[in-house]
């Protein structure tokens, strides 16, 4: 959530919708910040009332006490004190609900980008470094589908099956290649990069799912039980609310956290493209980092992050790029968004397998998650960051499509072939 004193004033707004202008949110977002100014302005008189008759009441109350300790008739007052104070209630109550309206309006507005995020849509989105040579595709290199498929590693049609299209189904070493890359990712982060790991809940109230900008705008991209709880879409939600409405101290600062967890997303294949295989799935695991630092820390710590989940993919020897994404394209939270997208030879593309994002105080305005800088200092707002270290489908994709051989088998990382007791996936009956 915005700052609520972006709408203090008109050269306070005026700055907020020229920063908000790169995200090209259009007519919608310029009418819903206009429905936000004058909100502002009701607000401000309501609570302005209220403050003004609570005053009166105060000073009539604290008038009634004196003349009564000196033994005066306040019959008169406190007739008039039960009038004023039924009138003061009215005002307050008004100043609550027009804080309520503005403050649920302002929960639809996105983050504002940061000052070096490219303006514009997609097509300004940043390659700002790469790893990797890509392997150059073969006549022989086929789509992940075909290679899980003739391996005996997915059995989509069964998924498909018992929960429909999107919900994927691995089975003998496609399970146990997600499990060691899973394991893999955890003790690395672990061990490596000082991340604690959490095994949350794989449901959360509506409050998490608010906190972190999920709610109230992808309502209906959500999957939700029928007793309010919603299925995480990423271990952002839960890990990120793990300190939800607390004020830390500053010494505890940063929090490093990891987590895997299934992932549930209505949406997935919506956009028409990319839906076979395991491209673009309702259902999928996923191995996120979350943290929580200074303001003055966090874009030092977006740094780290995004190389902790680059050394995922350098330790998988996979090609990669990290493209700087430009405000149009950002998510709804993101102050500042780098997206991993790895190279898959068989389908030809390369295909994000991670984003690493900040999202400044924006989600710890939501949640209220403070800390103070110092003992007895005022609190101030935590700034939150996350990103993907792994998604397990698409790496899964880049480590079939790029291992694969001219015989149909597919060479191993040695960072897996260890655990897995086997350096090449070979085809059933080869």
């Amino acid at each position: 959530m915005l700052d609520p004193r972006s709408f203090r004033d008109a050269e306070a707004l005026a700055a907020l919708r020229e920063r908000l202008a790169a995200r090209c949110a259009g007519a919608e977002l310029e009418a819903l910040l206009d429905r936000l100014a004058d909100l502002a302005e009701r607000r401000r008189a309501a609570i302005g009332e209220a403050d003004a008759l609570q005053g009166q009441l105060n000073a009539r109350s604290r008038e009634v006490g004196e003349k009564k300790r000196r033994g005066e008739d306040v019959a008169a007052l406190r007739a008039g004190l039960g009038e004023l104070s039924a009138t003061a209630d009215a005002a307050g109550q008004a100043a609550a609900a027009a804080e309520g309206a503005f403050l649920e309006a302002l929960a639809f507005v996105p983050n504002v980008p940061a000052a070096d995020v490219p303006a514009g849509d997609a097509t300004h989105n940043r390659v700002v470094r790469t790893w990797g040579e890509p392997v150059a595709p073969q006549p022989w290199h086929r789509p992940h589908w075909e290679v899980g498929k003739a391996l005996g590693l997915m059995q989509l049609e069964r998924g498909a099956l018992l929960a429909g299209s999107g919900f994927p189904l691995l089975a003998g070493l496609g399970a146990r290649l997600e499990r060691v890359l899973i394991g893999f990712m955890l003790d690395l982060h672990t061990r490596e990069h000082g991340y604690t790991e959490i095994a949350p809940p794989y449901v959360v109230n509506r409050d998490s799912m608010t906190g972190t900008g999920q709610l109230p705008k992808y309502e209906e991209d959500m999957y939700r039980t029928t007793d309010g709880l919603y299925l995480i879409p990423t271990a952002e939600v839960p890990v990120t609310n793990l300190h939800r409405g607390e004020v830390l101290a500053g010494a505890e600062l940063p929090k490093k956290y990891v987590a895997c967890t299934p992932c549930f997303r209505r949406e997935a294949g919506a956009h028409g493209a990319d839906t076979r295989g395991l491209t673009r799935v309702h259902q999928f695991d996923k191995v996120e980092l979350v943290r929580l630092e200074r303001p003055e820390a966090s874009p030092g710590a977006h740094e780290e992050l995004t190389g902790h989940a680059e050394t995922v993919l350098q330790r998988l020897g996979l090609a990669y790029r990290v493209v700087l994404i430009a405000a149009g394209d950002m998510g709804f939270a993101n102050h500042r968004q780098y997206d991993l997208e790895v190279w898959a030879p068989g389908v030809r593309k390369w295909l994000e397998v991670s984003s690493c994002s900040t999202y400044g105080d924006f989600q710890a305005r939501r949640m209220n998650t403070r800390f103070r800088p110092a003992p007895g200092a005022k609190p101030e707002f935590v700034h939150t960051l996350n990103g993907s270290a792994l998604a397990l489908p698409r790496t899964v994709i880049a480590l079939l499509e790029t291992g694969q051989r001219a015989d149909g088998s597919v060479e191993l990382p040695p960072v897996l072939a260890g655990a897995l007791g086997l350096e090449r996936l070979e085809p059933r009956g080869g």
